[in-house]
């Protein structure tokens, strides 16, 4: 028999409520079927705010339009991967692609340039212009090339000219291996770069690309639970959940502590 209304018997860390610009959670899909979608939302909409077709995904699913009309009947944002703007862009034809995205009905896109050499002044240009299309933007700070060293600095510079051109929020790139960019090779998180982040403006929230449980529990241990973390996995809405309130052995010592203590 279901359970209509959730135990109360615990505190457990406070959580923000949709629709938010604090502890959201973005999923990266990676081809999900209408059926699956709708199962998800369904069972765990309320923990899920943002629901991005990965790299190039959306441009060759039939079902994207449905799809999309799906996600925002449960108060989800559709947004398509960077990587199909970047090849849009590649190809001369950003304009095409803005008229596209917008035709679906897509609410946000997200601006990169991990993928191919587009020049910082061509980033913020995608920026304004995908602004002026009425998009939210994801702007992501940072590279894919592992053999691109990332400095505290220029991601600080890269995140507020992103800002001043009308970025909505700040995307720290961690990639779906979450091993270049905001990691180590070895999946670790480096502090300098969420330190830099952090101070570029809190009128621009960050949103962190986190793939790895670890990855997640040290974001939420070291900036709470309504840290913003993207790169999430479609069947991990419940355990990421889990994780940000302290019902997991990750974060159970530094949340419930937390929420005993309000």
């Amino acid at each position: 028999m279901p359970i209509s209304e959730p135990p109360r018997f615990l505190e457990t860390a406070a959580r923000t409520i949709k629709p938010r610009r604090s502890g959201i959670t973005h999923v990266i899909d990676t081809g999900t079927p209408t059926a699956g979608i709708d199962e998800r939302l369904r069972a765990h909409g309320a923990f899920v705010d943002v629901w991005k077709f990965g790299f190039g995904t959306a441009y060759l699913d039939r079902d994207v339009a449905s799809k999309i009309e799906l996600l925002q009947s449960h108060g989800v944002k559709a947004c398509p991967g960077g990587t199909l703007l970047e090849a849009a862009w590649w190809q001369g034809r950003a304009e095409e692609f803005f008229s596209w995205a917008r035709e679906l009905g897509f609410n946000c896109v997200e601006v990169s340039r991990g993928a191919t050499d587009l020049p910082a002044a061509s980033k913020l240009d995608l920026i304004a212009r995908a602004r002026h299309h009425g998009f939210e933007v994801f702007a992501e700070v940072g590279g894919k090339d592992p053999g691109e060293p990332a400095r505290p600095d220029r991601w600080l510079t890269e995140a507020r000219r992103d800002i001043d051109s009308g970025a909505c929020w700040l995307v720290a790139e961690g990639r779906e291996s979450g091993t270049v960019g905001l990691y180590t090779a070895d999946g670790l998180v480096r502090a300098d770069l969420v330190d830099a982040l952090e101070a570029a403006g809190p009128e621009v929230p960050v949103v962190y690309e986190a793939p790895r449980r670890e990855q997640q529990a040290w974001l939420v241990n070291h900036l709470g639970s309504n840290v913003n973390l993207a790169n999430i996995s479609r069947d991990e809405l419940l355990a990421v959940e889990a994780l940000r309130r302290g019902l997991r052995s990750d974060t159970l010592r530094t949340r419930l502590a937390a929420a005993c203590s309000t």
